[in-house]
């Protein structure tokens, strides 16, 4: 049976007529009444619409097929919609943004995977702070974001696609006192200098040290964590660093994992626009990052 001749008992089912249906299609007249006498030569020869002085009307036969006729046309754009979708994966443009540490080993591994499956895809990549990430996803400029809840961004406008629960390190000289020890609590090194991206805790990483009841004393402001690796081996203080970033720590400075039982210090999230859809692209490259975050050392 041809699904052609569904399409065209279909339209002349709702229009009630073959004339206007043909002028839907583009066809002649007789050309609609060839395939409507087809389907119903084919279907064991029962009428499938009385032929009135003005219009056609389905029988009892003709109702019974509009179903089945609806469900198999549907059927067939659906297939059609999702191939389109394929081939949209297969080209186009994706915006990816991200954190700072996000790009030390979670980007990289996730833009790898992506491209050796999609290579036709363009994609650009923006490093931010979340607020501004957040920001330019809500206005259009982002098709994804890739996210913390540092600083208590407001992230309940979003949705949001749990990556990771990200643990810290306390970095400390390698001649340091606790440099020896298998983990440290944070209230162990209130007394500590500390080289931070702010003079401020409040909104950073170091908003944990706030939890323990003590404010750090920041006594360098160094923003990029290659930087602050330098400082902290130069003997001039400690560091926090994330999971993200503990991949590439220097060998002169020691990494103690911090012992908080209150919660993670941070989650990471890939952020979308909560009822935009996503792009085949888009959809393709979340998964390349769970992938990647399930290689990130808890």
């Amino acid at each position: 049976m041809s699904t052609v001749w569904l399409r065209v008992f279909l339209d002349v089912a709702r229009h009630g007529s073959f004339t206007v249906a043909a002028r839907t299609l583009g066809w002649t007249q007789s050309a609609v009444s060839r395939q409507i006498s087809a389907l119903e030569a084919a279907l064991g020869g029962s009428p499938l619409f009385d032929r009135l002085p003005r219009g056609v009307r389905l029988t009892e036969a003709g109702q019974v097929l509009v179903p089945h006729a609806e469900a198999v046309v549907e059927r067939l754009r659906g297939a059609g919609r999702e191939l389109a979708a394929l081939r949209e994966a297969a080209g186009g443009l994706l915006r990816v943004g991200a954190f700072a540490t996000a790009d030390a080993g979670l980007l990289p591994r996730a833009i790898a995977a992506f491209r050796a499956r999609h290579p036709a895809v363009r994609l650009t990549r923006h490093q931010d702070f979340t607020p501004v990430l957040l920001d330019l996803l809500g206005a259009g400029r982002l098709d994804l974001a890739v996210v913390s809840t540092t600083g208590r961004a407001p992230l309940d406008a979003y949705s949001l696609h749990h990556l990771l629960d990200e643990s810290l390190y306390v970095a400390v000289p390698a001649g340091h006192p606790l440099a020896a020890q298998p983990s440290v609590r944070l209230p162990q090194l209130a007394d500590a200098d500390w080289i931070a991206g702010s003079p401020r805790p409040e909104g950073t990483l170091l908003d944990a040290a706030l939890r323990h009841g003590f404010r750090p004393r920041v006594a360098h402001v160094v923003a990029e964590w290659t930087a602050k690796q330098g400082f902290v081996a130069a003997g001039l203080g400690v560091t926090l660093i994330p999971a993200l970033a503990a991949e590439s720590v220097r060998p002169d400075i020691a990494l103690l994992p911090v012992l908080d039982e209150a919660a993670p210090a941070r989650s990471v999230y890939a952020a979308t626009v909560r009822g935009r859809s996503l792009t085949p692209a888009a959809r393709a490259f979340l998964a390349a990052l769970g992938e990647a975050a399930a290689r990130i050392p808890g």
